[in-house]
């Protein structure tokens, strides 16, 4: 029962992360937004899981795990009803805020107390499986249960669908869980999770809002000379802190530092392009939401299909050959997107899209594996955290930096299929970049230098919650 809670949990959470992308061109009519509010509506929400996901491990791991777990199922499901009720696109952003808070806390905590009620080892991968596999489930379903529910009811709906199981997994969590802690875990990080959280967030600003307010006005540069600012004063802190929520130290290994870059890039390409598809099956072939939804799904059941295999692949042929192929196939398959017009019949359009998705799935799974061989295997769940935020990072970056290109297109003359064209290709050819990056350095290093055996115990501990 507490593995059902805990995988329905990350389900919930994963669901929420695609479902909305087939509501966004339902809600840019209804709510009367511009572009540049539909990437709000992503990026507030992924801004705060990717700088707060390790502080969430954290959190779980000295408050207690069913605590943060249900707190965290608590304000996400709170801020989905305010996000189905939000009259503004203001209310809809702040709703995403907390919906993001919620998913820091509720993910993390769900994989610790999965760790904490398996100590065995192999029991405690089978668990780990199946709560990817099943979470895995709500990654595919999000576009088809969007496209329905926008049919049937408009963009609401999609939030609403997570009262049902919010209040399943508050009731049973309550009946069913143990709560558990780590009594050695480290302190919470504030100065470096504010940092972080500013620092990307006033970057993420400027890409945003710089299409519309000019490149060189005060304001967007005035937000990119913060965000410099902010991040450096962030790695000053983290360097000097005893115990950082992010250890620069680890990245003096290259196999940590190439895995981590090329994760971001997973995360700008991936994140970036998924939230043009729907619109381009909306807007440039004249698709109804609910059709754009089931076309869109290619692409995340190709993921969910081949992510198994990965881990696989990755042990048997090397982390170099496995991710460098799988960021070739997902750069071509992006080059192609861009090469799609109105015009274009959907037989011809789907294996694409499939390309895309079989590409990244064999990047993310080997890529995290990489970073954690880098580090040795008492901060191995640190190094998951870290790949995991670095990914989510990246998301927020792909949103904002490929709606900027659009944008551009847009205000030279070009049309929203152009502009979408150049997104699709620019994905594309910096994530092939990205491959011949990893052809050449994804190589094994020797692990870092390890903490003091108890305060590295306890990093370890924390950052695995954080994975």
């Amino acid at each position: 029962m507490l593995l059902a809670v805990a995988c329905l949990g990350q389900f919930m959470v994963l669901l929420d992360s695609t479902i909305v992308g087939a509501a966004l061109p339902d809600m840019q009519e209804r709510l009367h937004t511009r572009l540049s509010g539909l990437q709000w509506i992503v990026d507030s929400y992924v801004l705060l899981v990717a700088m707060l996901l390790l502080s969430g491990g954290v959190f779980a791991d000295r408050f207690g795990r069913k605590s943060v777990f249900l707190a965290g199922v608590a304000v996400f499901t709170a801020a989905s009803v305010l996000c189905s009720a939000a009259p503004t696109l203001g209310w809809l952003i702040a709703g995403r805020v907390l919906q993001g808070v919620g998913a820091a806390a509720l993910s993390p905590a769900s994989l610790a107390l999965l760790a904490a009620a398996y100590p065995v080892p192999q029991e405690r991968v089978r668990a780990i499986g199946l709560w990817a596999g099943f979470s895995g489930i709500g990654l595919a379903a999000g576009p088809l249960a969007g496209g329905i529910l926008v049919d049937a009811f408009s963009w609401p709906a999609i939030f609403l669908v997570n009262v049902p199981i919010g209040a399943i997994l508050l009731l049973a969590g309550l009946r069913v869980l143990a709560e558990s802690r780590n009594p050695g875990a480290p302190a919470i990080d504030v100065p470096g999770t504010v940092l972080s959280v500013l620092g990307v967030g006033v970057l993420t600003y400027g890409l945003i809002e710089g299409g519309s307010r000019g490149w060189t006005s005060p304001p967007i540069l005035g937000s990119f000379a913060a965000g410099v600012v902010l991040l450096a004063a962030f790695v000053a802190v983290e360097a000097r802190t005893a115990t950082p929520m992010l250890p620069l130290r680890l990245f003096r290994q290259r196999l940590f530092t190439v895995a981590n870059t090329a994760m971001v890039v997973v995360g700008f390409a991936l994140m970036g392009s998924a939230f043009f598809f729907s619109q381009f099956f909306v807007y440039v072939q004249g698709a109804s939401i609910l059709r754009a939804g089931l076309q869109t799904l290619p692409s995340s059941l190709a993921m969910v299909v081949v992510s198994p295999f990965a881990g696989r692949l990755a042990a048997r042929y090397g982390f170099r050959i496995v991710v460098t192929a799988g960021l070739v196939l997902a750069g071509l398959g992006l080059l192609t997107m861009g090469f799609a017009h109105a015009d274009t019949a959907y037989a011809n359009v789907w294996w694409r899209l499939a390309v895309v998705g079989v590409g990244f799935a064999l990047t993310m799974s080997p890529l995290t594996g990489a970073a954690i061989q880098a580090v040795g295997p008492r901060e191995g769940g640190l190094a998951s955290g870290i790949s995991s935020t670095t990914r989510q990072i990246g998301a927020v970056l792909g949103v904002a930096v490929l709606g900027a290109v659009v944008r551009a297109r847009e205000s030279g003359g070009a049309s929203f299929g152009a502009g979408l064209d150049s997104a699709f290709l620019t994905a594309g050819a910096v994530t092939l970049v990205s491959a011949v990056f990893t052809g050449l350095w994804l190589v094994r290093s020797k692990p870092a230098r390890p903490r003091p055996p108890r305060q590295e115990a306890a990093e370890s501990s924390a950052a695995t919650s954080s994975s």
